[in-house]
Parts: C-alpha cells; sequence; structure tokens
C-alpha cells in the first residue's frame, strides 16, 4: 500500500529548499506519494513575524542553512532578488508581493494537478543554487518549468484569469498546516503527525516503516 505525507513548503526557506534532495530520494526509495502543499512564508503569513523575531534569528538561518548545504553537497545562495520584497534594515514588508505571490500560486496549481514536487524541485533550483544571476529575468524559470514537463506561461495566464481560486488552495493549506501542529516549514505532515526540519525526515521514516512503509 503507498503511504501518503503532505509536505508544507515554502519557496523562501532555505531549509525548504534544502529537504528537496532527500525527499525526492524517499519517492524514488520508498513506496511513497508526498503531496507538496505551498504555503506563504512567515514575513508575509504573519505580520511583524522578524520585527518580533530575535536579532539572532536571520543571523543564524543563514549560517546553518549554508552549514547544511554544504555538509549535504547542494549547490546553495540565498535567492537574487529575495522572493519577499521587504525592507532589509527595518523589516517592513510591503503591500505588494509580485515574486512570492507567483511563485506560490504556481506551487498551488501544481498541486491541484497533482505534480507540485516535480514542479517546486524545478523552479527552486533557479532560486537557490546559485547558477543565475537574477531568478526572475529571461526565461530562467520557464526553461526550468519546461525541461519537468510545464508550460509557464500558460500557468501563469490560467492563474491571472482566477487568482482566487489558487489563493483559495493556499489558504486551505495554511489552515491543514496550522492544524498539524506547527508554524514552520518544511513541516512533513504523516497522519495528523507533523514532522519539522530537513532534519527531522530519518525520524519521519521510521514512523512510516512502523505503518508499513516498504522500499519500491
Amino acid at each position: 500500500m503507498t503511504l501518503s505525507v503532505d509536505l508544507f513548503y515554502s519557496y523562501r526557506s532555505p531549509f525548504s529548499y534544502l529537504a528537496l534532495p532527500k525527499t525526492l530520494k524517499l519517492v524514488a526509495e520508498y513506496d511513497l506519494a508526498v503531496n507538496l502543499r505551498p504555503v506563504y512564508p512567515l514575513a508575509v503569513r504573519v505580520p511583524g513575524f522578524f520585527k518580533k523575531a530575535s536579532p539572532n534569528f536571520i543571523r543564524y538561518v543563514v549560517l546553518d542553512s549554508t552549514r547544511v548545504a554544504q555538509h549535504e553537497g547542494i549547490p546553495f545562495r540565498f535567492p537574487r532578488p529575495d522572493p519577499i520584497v521587504q525592507d532589509k534594515t527595518t523589516f517592513d514588508v510591503a503591500a505588494e508581493q509580485p515574486y512570492i505571490h507567483r511563485l506560490t500560486r504556481l506551487g498551488a496549481m501544481a498541486q491541484l494537478e497533482g505534480r507540485s514536487l516535480a514542479f517546486t524541485d524545478a523552479i527552486a533550483r533557479v532560486l537557490w543554487d546559485g547558477s543565475v544571476a537574477g531568478w526572475n529575468e529571461g526565461d530562467h524559470l520557464a526553461r526550468a518549468a519546461e525541461k519537468a514537463g510545464f508550460d509557464l506561461a500558460a500557468m501563469d495566464a490560467a492563474i491571472s484569469a482566477d487568482p482566487d481560486r489558487y489563493e483559495q488552495v493556499i489558504a486551505e493549506n495554511e489552515k491543514d498546516h496550522a492544524a498539524s501542529g506547527h508554524w514552520g516549514v518544511p513541516t512533513f505532515v504523516f497522519e495528523n503527525e507533523p514532522f519539522f526540519g530537513q532534519d527531522r525526515i530519518d525520524l519521519l521514516v521510521w514512523r512510516m516503516q512502523d505503518k508499513g512503509l516498504t522500499k519500491r
């Protein structure tokens, strides 16, 4: 029997990106379906989050994500531009968020098609692996999406025609994410039990093996 796990994912989260290689390995190795469910980052979901957080929070995230990437051998650089439009001094988050709205809605559309993990793996690399100067410029995203079997222009057009449909998907994801008992990403949820962080995947596998997870 194929087991199923939800993965709540943010396109701004370095640890969400760093969880992808292990997640893809899981799907290749085990009889498992991973339902990647995009949510908005804390900067958008929780107004004023970064103003209330310790000054050490961001510094540690940068340090630890870079360290994890080095340890795992994952190409890594923070996205340029930042998917969130935010003042780096005051931490004020702009009202208009064209980048993260587009990315998250695209992920929601791929989720409706049942292919959000493949789509996210394709485009996340463009944001995070440091291979391009500006991920939002030219045809970088379109070419990456095409390799995974997606027509980015058609997706953008469909979302522009009915953005509320995809916002509803995201809102439902955020509701279920909160109901799981955690607020951060990446969070894997298996049978209503949350496993937060890319460093909890081994624990997730242990739990799923107890519930009958088998190798392919």
